[in-house]
Order: C-alpha cells, then sequence, then structure tokens
C-alpha cells in the first residue's frame, strides 16, 4: 500500500552470512504498511524497530512483521515514516470519536488523551522520545497551549508531551519518525500522570 502523493519507501537491511561477511538481507519495499480505517490517509510505513539497549546485531526476523504498536518498548526504538492527510473540516467536529479506534489500531489505545476541550482530536501522549522530521508538505504541532507551523526540514524533539499533529495545509505531509523508550522523570510523572 502506497500514498500516491508519494514514492514508496525502499528499504535495505544487512546482516551477516556463516562467517561475518556482510551480506545483504533484505531489499525491496516496506513489507508492513498500515493505513488507520478510522483515519482515511494516515499510513504507518514501519522500518524497523528493537526491544532493548543494547540493541542485538543479530540476524534475527524482521521486527516489523507483528502487530502495528505506536510507543518502542520500554529501552527499544521505532523507526518509521507517517504520511498525514489533510485535516477535513468533518474530520476536526467529530474526529474524537474516531480517535479511539485509530489509536486501538495502533495497539495504542491508552495513548489518547483527547478530551472535551483538547485542542485537536489526536492529541496524545507516549513514554517516549521522539524525532519527527517533515520530509515533504507542511504540518503544525500542536501542544496544550501553543503550536508551530513546520515544514520540509523542520526536526521536532518530542519528549513524552501531549501533542497533535494538525495538517491544515490541504495537501498530505510525511513525516520520518524515530521513537526511543523513555523513563518519565519523577517529577514530571507525578504532575502528568495524576
Amino acid at each position: 500500500m502506497a500514498n500516491a502523493s508519494f514514492p514508496a519507501i525502499h528499504r535495505v537491511v544487512t546482516g551477516h552470512d556463516a562467517h561475518g561477511k556482510a551480506i545483504v538481507s533484505s531489499d525491496g519495499p516496506l513489507p508492513k504498511v498500515v493505513e488507520l480505517s478510522a483515519i482515511p490517509g494516515t499510513l504507518f510505513h514501519e522500518v524497523w524497530s528493537t526491544t532493548g539497549s543494547p540493541a542485538p546485531i543479530d540476524n534475527g526476523p524482521d521486527p516489523t512483521l507483528g502487530e502495528l504498536t505506536l510507543a518502542p518498548a520500554r529501552q527499544g526504538t521505532r523507526f518509521r515514516f507517517v504520511d498525514i492527510p489533510p485535516d477535513t473540516p468533518e474530520f476536526l467536529a467529530h474526529g474524537a470519536k474516531k480517535v479511539g479506534a485509530a489509536f486501538a489500531q495502533t495497539g495504542d489505545a491508552h495513548a489518547s488523551t483527547v478530551k472535551a476541550d483538547s485542542p485537536h482530536p489526536l492529541m496524545h501522549r507516549t513514554q517516549s522520545v521522539d524525532y519527527g522530521v517533515v520530509i515533504e508538505g507542511e504540518v503544525t504541532l500542536v501542544l496544550d497551549d501553543s503550536e508551530v507551523q513546520l515544514a520540509a526540514g523542520s526536526v521536532v524533539v518530542q519528549r513524552g508531551t501531549n501533542h497533535a499533529w494538525a495538517n491544515r495545509s490541504g495537501r498530505p505531509c510525511r513525516m520520518l519518525f524515530v521513537l526511543i523508550g523513555g523513563v518519565w522523570d519523577p517529577a514530571i510523572a507525578k504532575e502528568i500522570l495524576e
């Protein structure tokens, strides 16, 4: 599955043969691309993930073939592209009713923080540090009390904060994300988890 607005992602995975020689383990399109059924046009392009640190350097199976999960493992990582469709008036008016299903499809229904007075229907939080890079298009980072306009080349370091990605540009946006499992600072955890 690909978004007609953007090229398909080409992935090369390396490994080692029985003699320790570097080899290409796989070369081709991503084996897992998931469209969120509750938010058509939102595509998760799963590139790779790890479940611990230090990450094992082995010839293990492709970790993207399991169930889709929004956040990384506690000491793990997730590397993905996300295609974000333009917000529609219908979604902004009624999207809060759909986000439960959308986050459930990502395996993290509890990540949604949307409330009646939330600034965007996709407000959410994960216990991770996320590097988000706008590859193509434009998007707005929405926080509890502020917004930042982003364009191709913009980078966001997301440190477990409540946020959403609002696409007000009228055309799709593609972002690259690297998510790193984290641990809440005790003072912050006390405030946000109560």
